[in-house]
């Protein structure tokens, strides 16, 4: 009698392979979109004076098309982390990811500003569905033994991204494809995203938390009411006039942030489900960090939009010409990001932080220093050395930032530390970009743009002086936060304890804790 002994070497290692190779696809899939929401709160920037030109945008509407994403962002990470865990990640995912398309559709064929404000509101929104699942779906998809290499990847995806962002903005604007000036920076989403979503359908594993916590929807809306109190008559009140109402708003903002705070609480005592878990505010380091993050996404906000307008609509340089101006600081601040990380945090801890403050106080002083002898005829070569001062300086901060912080939480809080910490630099970035009516807009005025119909030669050069007056006046503001910041990084440890895991943590119902940096480029 015979018998036939099955192949069962060979099998293993075919269905290994297919096991492997639906695993990279899936992390190609994922990747693709944490690629795609960081260029996409980049991009656009650098096209926001031809936007201004095309959709005959107000000043505050220009704002918004770039702070209304940052908050809707904000204000959904946290939730959408936690309706991936209850209701499936790959669900969330994808359902992210098709309405980040289909507003990023919306915003590309935007018949006006209001449109297209309200269009990157919800592309924000969708952002905060898609991005937390990103991490997760990765910790679910690769055996712990993989996950170091994968991890690295998605962190050399997140500085291509840093880098890249502004220079395809520049070169899809500048191009003018098909005459569509500007729009293509967002019709681009459109190949990138169908792809994804068919992909994702294939190649992505479902999986949600054993023990996810509930959805805190009043808390999100008292969020919500709150900083919209704050933020929308800041954005809007000096094309107002600054209306007394503006004022009331503003006036009121911190009692419904107080109601919040009161209601979280009782969320907390009744189902352990708040949106914010407060106590980790008891933790010093922690609140003092939360502090940095909160006062250098101000910072950043407000530069980057300053830099931006200063280089076209203050110097008359095109969008590749500022694109271009911004590789020194891009490629400055991701290798300032990976030294930072892996050699000097670890040996002279807090100290990297400080010095990065100062580094980039001393790149903004020069920047100071250059507009006002240069003015209008600032060439890009003299700008180079503010540009690596400020990039070097930013990437010894905003890489070990989220680690320094959160090694003081205890390590069953991480998950919900991070998402909170990140939530907050994103918040930091919106109010920043409404402090620009102040420190930047404000001086500039109500007055026509450069370039402007009807606007003769001397009017476009006293314009384009204006935007040069405005941009020095918005660099003190900056180094007011910078000086802040140095000072906040003195109450974080002077050491960074090791942590246990040398992976992220999944998050408990919260966002990924992925060091998401959308402002490290113009």
């Amino acid at each position: 009698m015979t018998t036939s002994v099955p192949a069962a070497p060979e099998t293993a290692a075919a269905a290994a392979r297919a096991a492997g190779r639906r695993r990279r696809i899936a992390l190609a899939v994922v990747l693709t979109a944490a690629f795609m929401d960081l260029v996409d709160a980049t991009i656009v920037n650098i096209a926001i004076p031809s936007i201004q030109r095309d959709t005959g945008a107000t000043f505050s509407a220009v704002q918004w098309v770039t702070a209304g994403y940052a908050l809707a962002f904000a204000l959904g990470l946290i939730t959408g982390g936690r309706l991936g865990d209850i209701h499936g990640r790959k669900k969330l995912f994808l359902l992210g990811m098709g309405g980040f398309t289909l507003a990023s559709a919306l915003c590309g064929f935007a018949a006006g500003p209001g449109m297209l404000v309200g269009a990157r509101v919800l592309q924000g929104a969708m952002a905060a569905l898609m991005v937390p699942q990103v991490l997760a779906i990765i910790h679910v998809t690769f055996p712990a033994h993989e996950r170091g290499k994968v991890f690295g990847m998605f962190g050399a995806v997140i500085g291509l991204g840093a880098v890249c962002g502004p220079l395809i903005g520049a070169l899809l604007t500048e191009c003018n494809l098909f005459g569509l000036e500007w729009r293509p920076i967002f019709l681009i989403n459109l190949p990138v995203g169908i792809a994804g979503i068919l992909l994702g359908r294939r190649f992505l594993t479902e999986s949600r938390a054993p023990r996810a916590l509930r959805v805190d929807l009043i808390g999100t809306a008292l969020a919500t009411a709150g900083l919209l109190m704050l933020l929308y008559p800041l954005t809007q009140g000096r094309e107002s006039g600054w209306p007394l109402w503006g004022f009331v708003s503003m006036a009121a903002s911190p009692l419904v942030l107080a109601v919040f705070v009161r209601y979280e609480r009782a969320k907390a005592r009744k189902d352990g489900s708040p949106l914010v878990e407060l106590p980790l505010f008891k933790v010093r380091t922690f609140a003092a960090g939360a502090g940095v993050q909160l006062a250098f996404g101000v910072v950043s906000g407000l530069f980057f939009l300053v830099w931006t307008l200063h280089m076209q609509l203050g110097l008359g340089w095109g969008p590749l010409h500022a694109g271009l101006t911004g590789v020194p600081f891009s490629l400055a601040c991701s290798t300032a990001a990976g030294v930072s990380v892996q050699r000097l945090v670890p040996r002279f801890g807090r100290k990297v932080l400080q010095a990065g403050a100062l580094i980039m106080l001393s790149g903004a002083l020069v920047y100071l220093w250059e507009a006002g002898r240069y003015g209008t005829a600032l060439e890009s070569w003299q700008l180079a050395p503010a540009m690596l001062l400020m990039g070097a300086g930013m990437g010894l901060i905003v890489a070990p930032i989220t680690d320094t912080v959160i090694s003081e939480v205890p390590a069953e809080h991480s998950g919900s530390a991070s998402g909170i910490f990140n939530t907050t630099g994103q918040l930091g970035m919106a109010l920043g970009l409404g402090l620009s009516s102040v420190a930047f807009f404000g001086v500039v005025g109500d007055t026509e743009q450069p370039g402007g119909a009807g606007a003769g030669a001397g009017a476009a050069d006293a314009l384009r002086a204006s935007f040069v007056d405005a941009t020095t006046h918005a660099l003190w503001w900056i180094c007011g936060g910078l000086v802040l910041v140095f000072g906040l990084l003195f109450l974080l440890p002077r050491r960074i304890r090791a942590q246990e895991a040398a992976e992220p943590a999944a998050p408990e119902g919260g966002a990924g804790p992925e060091q998401r940096q959308p402002a490290l480029v113009s």
